[in-house]
């Protein structure tokens, strides 16, 4: 957008009262009862529905407008700001190298040397993809590394992170802090499956761990409930060394899956790399270790990422937290500043806010993921930047990659059966900020935006309010 149209809308968005909305406006009925019902004032809610549109025949006017120019935490609604900024600044084609070096001679299927993998940034090298890499690296004729295989993570700066400093929850795995070779997202998934003649169920691990000991199979219970089963096994994470169970599976629960971080992320990286390459059949004379890849030295191969477009799907209909902050770090590597922080990210992100709307609701930032207590935003300024948005290139993406109410990602369970279908937004919630901001499409074919935004020590009872609104939004906009 050039500055001239930035003006032309900010100047509009002055005109039709957004920057100082009705602060004594009355709530839709089935909003304020349902903040009633969840014991919160509606002093803690903070909203605005708008025409997507940002529009120039005077029909902007909000359809409504509550404490609209407050900041407030969005929790995982900034990530928004994260993936639209990325949109433009990247563009939605872009993918993360990661180079591979060969720092050797290959012989009769000997490297005589060290392999290097230098980490980029890549938000989503998970298990299947690091097989990919090491599959090319056996394409290379390397079957047996004589020296150390070398992980390059230099890319990003970012200060060590206790997974418990949060919210108490170190096995959660989106605690995992970001890392510019991030690997499985420093996860290990578990897979229960029941063996009946065998009275346990199997346990498999992925991706395997080097030097780690797993328990192979738990006993089967013939308990009928399921709805604990993961208490019930009695886990022990807490040694990086071994993960075991002393207790036992219901026979009932069939096959499941359980994601947790693992103990220690620090060599979380090595462990992995070094279990796969072994699984895989090569052969290792040194160890995996971290180190830089020699200047000057050419890559043999780059193993290449899924598009931006992919990657923000992932981020806003799962709302992961850790690719949310992998992105917002490469938003300064990409502009040359390497190593990528936080902080040179936050400069980026708001020079672009600037550029595009202003000195005007510039979000407060930390990590761009909003698993934070310091980030903050108007309802206003959201709604601003959804409205450029949606009249901007980027829109099917960002459109797309937001979950559809009761229809899939972190919306797919949501009760509402009025919205069900008719809108894509961004949910976000933490101990005491919940949030939903997105576009609401209504049947006479006109197209909302909506942001509401809870902060209270309560906020987590405040779901129904904010589905209310939507829902609201729906029927209001049809008319």
């Amino acid at each position: 957008m050039n500055l001239n149209l930035t003006s032309f809308l900010v100047a509009a968005w002055l005109a039709a009262g957004f920057i100082s909305p009705a602060q004594g406006q009355s709530l839709p009925p089935d909003v304020e009862a349902a903040l009633a019902r969840a014991k919160i004032p509606r002093e803690a809610l903070a909203a605005i529905v708008v025409d997507a549109a940002p529009a120039i025949n005077g029909k902007s006017t909000p359809l409504f407008s509550y404490r609209a120019n407050a900041p407030a935490n969005p929790a995982s609604v900034m990530k928004l700001v994260t993936t639209y900024a990325s949109l433009e600044l990247l563009g939605p084609a872009y993918t993360w190298a990661t180079p591979v070096y060969v720092d050797g001679n290959v012989n009769n299927g000997v490297l005589t040397g060290n392999l290097i993998i230098q980490g980029r940034g890549d938000p989503k090298l998970v298990q299947e993809r690091l097989w990919l890499l090491l599959r090319r690296v056996q394409g290379l004729g390397i079957k047996t590394i004589t020296g150390d295989m070398v992980l390059d993570r230099s890319a990003f700066a970012v200060a060590a992170q206790n997974p418990a400093d949060f919210d108490g929850e170190p096995l959660r795995p989106y605690n995992a802090a970001p890392d510019a070779l991030l690997i499985n997202y420093k996860s290990v998934v578990m897979t229960f499956v029941p063996n009946y003649a065998a009275g346990v169920a199997a346990v498999s691990f992925e991706p395997p761990l080097a030097n780690v000991q797993m328990q192979g199979s738990v006993p089967l219970t013939t308990g009928k409930d399921c709805s604990d089963y993961r208490a019930a096994l009695m886990a022990d994470f807490s040694d990086p060394f071994r993960i075991s169970f002393k207790g036992s599976y219901p026979v009932a629960c069939g096959e499941k899956v359980w994601a947790i971080a693992y103990a220690d992320p620090a060599s979380y990286a090595e462990r992995a790399v070094a279990g796969l390459w072994a699984e895989m059949g090569g052969k290792l004379g040194g160890r995996v270790r971290d180190g830089r890849a020699p200047a000057g030295l050419k890559s043999a191969f780059d193993m290449t990422s899924f598009s931006l477009t992919e990657t923000i799907r992932d981020i806003n209909k799962y709302s992961n937290n850790v690719m949310a902050q992998q992105l917002f770090l490469t938003l300064s590597l990409n502009q040359n500043q390497s190593p990528a922080s936080f902080e040179a990210s936050r400069t980026v992100v708001q020079n672009w806010w600037r550029e595009r709307f202003g000195d005007q609701d510039l979000p407060v930032l930390d990590n761009g993921s909003g698993l934070s207590r310091q980030e903050r935003i108007t309802p206003q300024g959201l709604a601003r930047m959804l409205q450029t948005a949606y009249i901007s290139g980027a829109m099917p993406e960002l459109m797309a990659s937001l979950p559809i109410t009761g229809v899939d990602g972190t919306l797919r369970k949501s009760r509402s059966r009025v919205s069900q279908g008719w809108a894509h937004l961004k949910s976000g919630s933490l101990r005491d900020a919940t949030a939903l901001a997105g576009y609401v499409h209504t049947p006479s074919g006109r197209r909302l935006v909506v942001v509401g935004i809870v902060n209270h020590p309560n906020a987590v009872a405040a779901r129904p309010a904010l589905e209310a609104l939507v829902d609201w939004a729906v029927k209001e906009g049809a008319k």
